[in-house]
């Protein structure tokens, strides 16, 4: 069965989450931070089985931008200038379904490399 199509995607940019809404009313909140460890990019998840790039440093991340790519996806735009993944509707819902999992294998696999999800020093971000 195919995932739903959004009707709605709001980036709430205090509480850095993005709110994406169905039909029927049905809404979730994904945390930018989630969104960002979980990147489909080749860049974070590799180019093949065991490749992934462990993300650390990504609690204050927020977004710049959001685009719409045709009728399957979204690209989101990293303030930390991150932005090559495309998160398909299929891959967004499958984040949503799986979050409590997926979040709690992130922590395990920072907790076993010694990494942390707040930044170390003074990040410089580029205006």
């Amino acid at each position: 069965m195919p995932a739903p199509i959004p009707t709605q995607v709001h980036y709430h940019r205090k509480a850095r989450e993005l709110e994406i809404g169905y039909a029927g009313g049905e809404s979730h909140r994904l945390s930018i931070e989630y969104l960002r460890v979980y990147s489909p990019s080749a860049e974070v998840r590799g180019h093949g089985k065991d490749q992934a790039v462990l993300q650390v440093g990504k609690k204050d991340v927020g977004l710049a931008n959001i685009t719409q790519t045709g009728n399957y996806a979204l690209k989101l735009h990293f303030d930390d200038g991150h932005d090559s993944g495309l998160y398909s509707w299929e891959y967004l819902y499958d984040l949503i379904q799986h979050r409590e999992a997926y979040w709690a294998d992130y922590l395990r696999r920072l907790e076993n490399a010694g990494a942390r999800r707040d930044t170390l020093g003074i990040e410089l971000k580029q205006l």
